[in-house]
């Protein structure tokens, strides 16, 4: 089964084919950084004409790239939520459309899944069952993964997520936006130890993640040395957050596998790109006997590739999963544990 995937919860516009037989077929990306960079963060307006004008450009794209027709395509998986949802609008109309025109079946997916179950897309992907840590700009959370639609929310942070936390630590520092993959290049050049941040529900004795008291932390360095701070000084500060947010979520994930039993690990998610969160973890799995996965670099962040494939999944143990009925709706909120399983 051939299943095109699209994506657009936020400032990506993502469109995939893949094939149940075959794997992923082709997808194609357009980020809107570039666009938003200078208002410092996302404006939803914007994300969703842009979204409007990319998706069809890059639907054409990957069946080029495929070297199939539309006919050859056999259901339609869209981004449901949660998201944005002015852009999730534009991706579940284009979506529903097509498979009105194609007299396609369509299928709402839940964003999340399509992060946790993206992993599988790699040339080694975890078998079920597996503890999974699920960072982005929006979400913290570790869960237990026994299937598609299998899932367990073992903890979640109560307050920022810990991209949110890179962004906004990343603009006190002056690094702009995003500022996640700024601030773990800046921490590269920093000294470990010069400022000592807190790490926030270290020792609690649940799974629950805060952020907030970090970011502040940050904002009470710079204050203070608001008069005369240096690069190196930003760099310093820089490694001092990003030792203190692997810190936790390393901790974090240790405690998990223990209170599950699980030697598997998945990371999922914007942040699951950072190198210094990557090679703690890889040297804790080696220290502690339990194997970690990772998506595929290009994978982490918003894609349709996780969308095709979490559908074709889903379609796969649940042929009827999608319908020919193309009235529709988004979720803009839509927690993960309220998902169906198959």
């Amino acid at each position: 089964m051939i299943v095109l995937g699209v994506e657009s919860s936020c400032d990506e516009t993502g469109i995939a084919l893949h094939d149940s037989q075959r794997g992923l077929l082709a997808h194609a990306l357009h980020s809107q950084v570039a666009m938003h960079e200078e208002y410092g963060g996302v404006v939803p307006e914007l994300a969703s004409r842009d979204h409007i004008r990319r998706a069809i450009p890059l639907l054409e794209q990957v069946l080029q790239q495929s070297g199939l027709p539309r006919s050859a395509i056999d259901a339609i998986a869209y981004t449901q939520g949660p998201g944005l949802a002015g852009a999730l609008l534009v991706g579940a109309s284009i979506a529903c459309g097509l498979g009105l025109a194609l007299d396609r079946p369509v299928l709402g997916i839940h964003h999340l899944e399509g992060h946790l179950l993206s992993p599988l897309l790699a040339s080694d992907p975890p078998e079920f069952p597996f503890v999974a840590l699920l960072i982005s700009g929006g979400h913290t959370q570790l869960m237990r993964v026994d299937g598609v639609g299998q899932y367990t929310l073992l903890g979640e942070t109560l307050d920022d997520a810990a991209g949110e936390a890179f962004d906004k630590s990343a603009k006190l520092l002056g690094l702009g936006y995003p500022g996640g993959p700024a601030i773990s290049r800046l921490a590269e050049f920093g000294d470990p130890g010069v400022y000592k941040l807190p790490r926030p529900m270290l020792h609690s004795k649940d799974l629950n993640f805060s952020f907030s008291g970090l970011k502040t932390a940050v904002l009470t360095v710079v204050k203070n040395q608001i008069t005369n701070i240096c690069e190196q000084d930003k760099a310093n500060v820089a490694r001092s957050f990003v030792d203190a947010i692997v810190d936790v979520l390393v901790a974090k994930c240790l405690t998990a596998l223990k209170q599950t039993g699980l030697k598997r690990l998945v990371i999922a998610g914007g942040v699951g790109a950072n190198r210094q969160l990557r090679e703690a973890l890889n040297a804790a799995a080696e220290k502690k006997r339990f194997k970690v996965f990772y998506p595929e670099l290009e994978f982490c962040t918003d894609n349709g590739a996780m969308i095709a494939f979490a559908g074709a999944m889903r379609l796969q143990i649940n042929p009827d999963a999608a319908k020919r009925d193309y009235a529709f709706n988004v979720r803009p909120r839509w927690p993960l544990d309220e998902l169906r399983a198959v």
